[in-house]
């Protein structure tokens, strides 16, 4: 059973494992280890970056595809469940069409960068996704009656998944049990289902023909495998995670504008968690993802915490000061790649593997 759920790919390493499963019950049971709203924020903003970076990885680290075009996609998910909320009521229905509709839009956009674009070289087409993303940014702060322009889509869910529900009169666990509860399960699991999907797909047939691509793409034609047409397929998959990890965002922001879905940074963040996590490995989109956005988010509050501590010390409580927290993760990546030049997973990959031959 086991065997089907990972798709025979398995940690090979039993701190990985560990470290895992510390992830997978961390955040199953985070509303009720970690209490407050921040926190929760924080949980939840793991569990959509947990599938928009893994999406990315099928594209990079599986099939070598160099994109800065993913968060169009992503854009495009959040968008769909906005503006169809927005647009039908807060209704299931609503959310139904919005997601169906960014599907279809990611599919069409996705195979046409994908059949135009992939003929050329890596550094073009890197160029090209670029050109296309910064193009989809701005058409969507000038498309201000559909999109709400730079102020963005507030709306409004089913009642069953607004924060004013309560299904207990009483606090479980000191956690009130609502709405707001019920859509962090609900991305929870969503997340969860969509990272084994993603396993069974690099661990496929279809999988092992991308990481022969990636290594060898000239080779891989030769023997008979269209190369454009599994590059082109392993696009389009991407896309479309990446659009349901965009309408995960949109689900628990209930608001989605430019800079939420759409920003630039947003794209640096996902590369930087995947070289942290591990490229090729799918788990280090969970433990990237893990690590990049705890530091991300509480990174200033130590700093805030270390330079009060060090008031008598004027030079370090400067350099510990919370406005440098963005010196801080940089320095934190730097170290995080020296030492894992391969990723976290990587890393502990090899060091179990060192283990066994010895």
């Amino acid at each position: 059973m086991l065997n089907r759920i990972l798709s025979n790919d398995y940690p090979r390493s039993k701190l990985l494992a560990a470290l895992l499963m510390a992830v997978l019950l961390g955040l199953a049971f985070a509303p009720f280890i970690f209490p407050g709203v921040k926190a929760l924020s924080v949980a939840a903003k793991v569990l959509v970056f947990i599938v928009l970076v893994a999406s990315f990885d099928l594209l990079l680290g599986y099939t070598g595809i160099v994109s800065f075009a993913h968060t169009m996609f992503f854009g495009i998910g959040a968008y769909g469940l906005a503006i169809s909320s927005t647009r039908l009521g807060p209704t299931w229905e609503a959310l139904a069409v919005g997601l169906g509709a960014s599907l279809a839009v990611s599919f069409m956009l996705s195979l046409a960068v994908g059949l135009f674009s992939l003929r050329v070289r890596a550094i073009f087409f890197a160029m090209i996704t670029l050109a296309v993303a910064a193009a989809f940014q701005t058409l969507a702060s000038q498309l201000s009656d559909l999109t709400g322009g730079e102020d963005g889509l507030s709306f409004k869910l089913p009642a069953l998944l607004m924060p004013s529900t309560e299904f207990l009169d009483q606090p479980f666990l000191g956690v009130s049990v609502d709405g707001r509860l019920l859509t962090y399960y609900l991305l929870f699991f969503a997340a969860l289902g969509l990272l084994l999907a993603l396993l069974r797909i690099v661990n496929s047939p279809f999988g092992r023909v991308l990481q022969a691509i990636r290594e060898n793409e000239f080779r891989a034609e030769a023997i008979g495998y269209r190369v454009v047409v599994y590059r082109t397929t392993s696009s389009v998959l991407s896309a479309l995670f990446a659009t349901l990890a965009g309408a995960m965002l949109a689900l628990w922001l209930r608001y989605n504008g430019p800079d939420t879905s759409l920003s630039f940074e947003i794209m640096i963040d996902v590369l930087l968690i995947v070289v942290i996590g591990g490229m090729g490995t799918m788990y280090g989109a969970a433990i990237g993802s893990l690590v990049f956005l705890v530091a991300q988010s509480y990174l200033q509050d130590l700093l805030k915490l270390a330079s009060d501590a060090a008031s008598g010390v004027p030079l370090l409580s400067a350099l510990l000061s919370p406005d440098r927290w963005l010196l801080w993760l940089g320095l934190l990546f730097v170290l995080s790649v020296y030492y894992f030049p391969t990723g976290v997973v990587g890393r502990l990959r090899a060091v179990s593997s060192q283990g066994s031959t010895r």
